[in-house]
């Protein structure tokens, strides 16, 4: 990975996590019941290519697959990496949305997870722990700590609440590229792993599940699900690692929550 050293590069990345978050935004008052996954894909490149900047993920490549899209839109059982379709939305869905820009030759990715009402105890309960435990995270991502507290952080927060912590898919270094090292656990020991130094940019992203935290992957070569059919939430952000603590670069607010 690369460490961010010039005040201009991480002034280009806080301009390209600002531009993101504004999408977001935007995009949180438009994912409604009815609404089909081909709309939200159509409405969130339409806005990262408003605010000049380009998709992260459309004609992304892992081995021979391609993704096909601007987002990700997961339903229900779906961790990530859904590719939109005429599916609509239906009350009670839980959807979550994973994208990201490249804005000066730098990335940023995010996601988010909500619910269409009505909600129930337990969806609920499932997209408060994982919202929190990804603010959780986030407060660990400090200078002379390591890779290992914001796993460790992140699995004992979720399974002390009796949820499962997907540890087939993991955050990662951001930078010049979409996905760099190090890998971020969502898991962990404590005091272990690669030392977090001053000018690391990483995207911290907790999927955490009702039941059973196993995956696999559709026949699409994309789309993630989980094992025994429970549902599962995801939230991100790409966070700078700074002298004075972390910044959460994709937040119109670069520090709520954090301890």
């Amino acid at each position: 990975m690369i460490l961010i050293k010039e005040d201009w590069e991480l002034g280009v990345m806080r301009t390209a996590g600002r531009k993101l978050a504004e999408v977001v935004a935007g995009l949180r008052e438009r994912v409604l019941v009815g609404a089909s996954t081909l709309d939200i894909d159509r409405m969130t490149e339409d806005a990262i290519l408003a605010a000049g900047a380009k998709p992260a993920f459309k004609g992304y490549k892992v081995g021979r697959a391609v993704f096909p899209a601007t987002i990700c839109v997961s339903i229900n059982e779906q961790v990530v990496h859904g590719i939109p379709s005429k599916r609509r939305l239906q009350e009670g869905d839980l959807v979550s949305l994973d994208f990201g820009l490249v804005y000066g030759g730098y990335y940023a990715d995010t996601a988010f997870s909500m619910a269409m009402p009505p909600v129930d105890e337990q969806t609920a309960l499932l997209l408060d722990t994982t919202e929190k435990s990804l603010y959780e995270a986030v407060a660990r991502a400090r200078v002379n700590n390591r890779i290992g507290d914001i796993g460790h952080t992140v699995q004992s927060y979720c399974e002390s609440r009796g949820l499962g912590v997907v540890t087939q898919f993991v955050g990662h270094g951001i930078g010049r590229k979409l996905h760099e090292e190090p890998s971020v656990p969502n898991f962990g020991k404590a005091g272990t792993g690669p030392l977090l130094k001053a000018g690391m940019v990483l995207a911290l992203e907790p999927m955490i599940t009702l039941g059973s935290p196993r995956t696999r992957i559709l026949k699409d070569e994309w789309t993630v699900v989980t094992e025994d059919g429970s549902r599962a939430a995801h939230f991100e952000h790409t966070v700078a690692i700074t002298p004075s603590g972390p910044e959460i670069l994709t937040s119109l607010d670069p520090s709520p929550h954090i301890r």
